[in-house]
């Protein structure tokens, strides 16, 4: 497993922050998700960097596609107990986060 790196965790911000811009969610509604402490990048990033350390890229991804589908499920709520917003315009609400882990499935495999 390639150990958690500076250039990792700057690519994992950039993915993120635009997996959010394309599900139409904040960072607050990824901070209720994973459960941190704060909604700034750094304590979101450590979150997936302790999921990182446990099983590496599949399971940070899978972590990501369980909140995908989460939000996708309308579980996650806003701060008024209102459903958060979610796109319907995607035929497949998955997609970029499958297609990750179907892609490191398949390197490990090779």
């Amino acid at each position: 497993m390639t150990p958690w790196s500076q250039e990792l965790e700057d690519d994992l911000g950039a993915l993120l922050k635009d997996w959010l811009k394309n599900q139409g969610r904040t960072q607050a509604d990824l901070r209720r998700s994973l459960r941190a402490s704060s909604t700034r990048m750094p304590a979101l990033l450590e979150i997936l960097q302790r999921d990182y350390s446990l099983g590496g890229m599949p399971r940070l991804a899978a972590r990501l596609c369980a909140i995908e589908a989460e939000w996708a499920d309308g579980e996650s709520s806003g701060p008024f107990g209102e459903a958060a917003n979610t796109t319907s315009d995607s035929a497949d609400p998955f997609g970029q986060l499958d297609l990750l882990l179907q892609e490191i499935r398949d390197d490990r495999a090779s």
